[in-house]
């Protein structure tokens, strides 16, 4: 039975400038940088403590080990609270953004990496335990 999700792969063409995307742009955090068979791998997360983690791999090296692969970056829906602030530091921060939108689930906004891949952010309302 699978019960989380651990890693989610994303392929990039310059590991160094997305890892500085994510880190300084967006706030995440580096748990990993290391060599492993000749690949660098770099693994950056929300919070050195959650249990789900990008690890992003140089999509020409893999490519060349595994062609069948889709490399193609996966569709990704963030979880945040205070989307209003986040959505104006991003922008701060010369982070490409589309339109802050209102839907019956909360407010969202897409943003693009450096290699303009599209992410989407919504916010969260956390329910707690006695709101049942």
């Amino acid at each position: 039975m699978i019960h989380q999700i651990g890693q989610i792969m994303l392929y990039v063409n310059d590991q160094e400038a997305a890892a500085r995307f994510w880190t300084e742009k967006i706030g995440f955090v580096l748990v990993k940088d290391e060599e492993n068979h000749g690949m660098r791998i770099i693994e950056i997360a929300p919070a050195k403590d959650v249990q789900t983690s990008f690890v992003l791999h140089n999509k020409a090296m893999i490519a060349q080990m595994q062609p069948e692969l889709n490399l193609g970056t996966p569709s990704i829906m963030f979880y945040a609270t205070d989307v209003e602030a986040l959505y104006e530091e991003f922008k701060a921060k010369g982070i490409t953004v589309g339109d802050l939108i209102t839907i019956p689930a909360g407010k969202l906004f897409n943003f693009a990496d450096d290699e303009n891949n599209y992410f989407a952010l919504i916010e969260k309302r956390y329910k707690l335990p006695l709101d049942d």
